[in-house]
């Protein structure tokens, strides 16, 4: 688990829109925008990246860069975790998949390394591994490789629920060479504006971006 600190809402800029929210039946919102892949495919894949383990990297990175994506709360007390972990689906053979816990790092070549360890342990397993309430400090991943989307939304137990979630779909070529794929982001608008959202996509493309200066 990942250590965590009180937000106090008597001094917490956001307070009023928690407050609000948090008296709606729908909270959450839903967003999908493009996401420039070109580096990571162009470069990073023919020197060896998995694209999928450098997405998980950049979504993960998005999420550490904005301080709301790492806020949960729990009735009105809210928290920040000093760390999220990365709960991906990861497919398993036949029609089934089961969840992978993820630990964040900062490092590409050691976060690849312990991505890529779960990923292989969650594939070979037969339990769903589902959160079902235990921990807070995650955040959701799904990834869609077979669905160029323009819109996705979530499953949601209910308004209680804080955790956000991150989808992506296929890598698309244009013609001019670049390539793309649509991100969803789905969070509780009791912790998380549009200005947090747009944050998050800003530092997961720079992430992508490096691909290139690492070629």
């Amino acid at each position: 688990m990942n250590g965590a600190r009180e937000i106090d809402l008597a001094t917490w800029s956001r307070s009023g829109q928690f407050k609000l929210f948090r008296t709606y039946d729908r909270p959450h919102f839903a967003t999908t925008a493009r996401v420039d892949v070109t580096a990571l495919m162009t470069k990073g894949k023919p020197a060896g990246v998995s694209p999928y383990r450098a997405f998980i990297h950049a979504i993960g990175t998005g999420i550490h860069a904005v301080p709301a994506l790492k806020m949960r709360f729990t009735g009105n007390s809210v928290v920040e975790y000093d760390g999220i972990s990365l709960s991906a689906t990861v497919p398993r053979p036949g029609d089934t998949f089961g969840y992978c816990y993820i630990s964040y790092y900062p490092d590409w070549s050691r976060f690849d390394e312990s991505c890529k360890a779960a990923i292989d342990e969650t594939a070979k397993g037969t339990d769903l591994g589902a959160n079902t309430g235990q921990r807070f400090d995650v955040a959701y991943l799904s990834c869609l490789p077979w669905l160029d989307f323009t819109a996705l939304d979530n499953a949601l137990p209910g308004p209680e629920d804080c955790i956000p979630r991150f989808s992506w779909g296929k890598f698309m070529e244009a013609a001019d060479g670049r390539w793309s794929c649509a991100v969803a982001v789905q969070v509780h608008h009791a912790l998380v504006d549009g200005l947090q959202v747009g944050q998050f996509f800003e530092a997961a493309q720079i992430c992508l971006n490096r691909f290139a200066d690492d070629a």
